[in-house]
């Protein structure tokens, strides 16, 4: 299984990645999306990342996830079987 990164959707230090999984199954390979929400934050010197918001990231986390929602759609939508 491979797993690249589509697209990433930031606002502020919250931000979404969609990641592109393709899969072996039985009817041969196919394409599967995930998304990873993450906030950004300096620990001293250090830059690291997290999956918790505090209570103020709220809605930049909605909002790069209805990003994200939007552009898995937009794809998904345009897949003719």
């Amino acid at each position: 299984m491979s797993k690249t990164l589509e697209r990433t959707f930031r606002i502020g230090s919250v931000s979404a990645s969609v990641f592109v999984n393709e899969v072996q199954g039985d009817g041969g390979k196919r394409k599967s999306r995930n998304v990873n929400l993450q906030r950004r934050y300096k620990d001293g010197d250090e830059r690291k990342s997290t999956s918790s918001c505090a209570l103020a990231d709220v809605p930049q986390a909605i909002r790069v996830l209805q990003l994200a929602q939007e552009h898995v759609e937009a794809i998904e939508a345009n897949v003719t079987g």
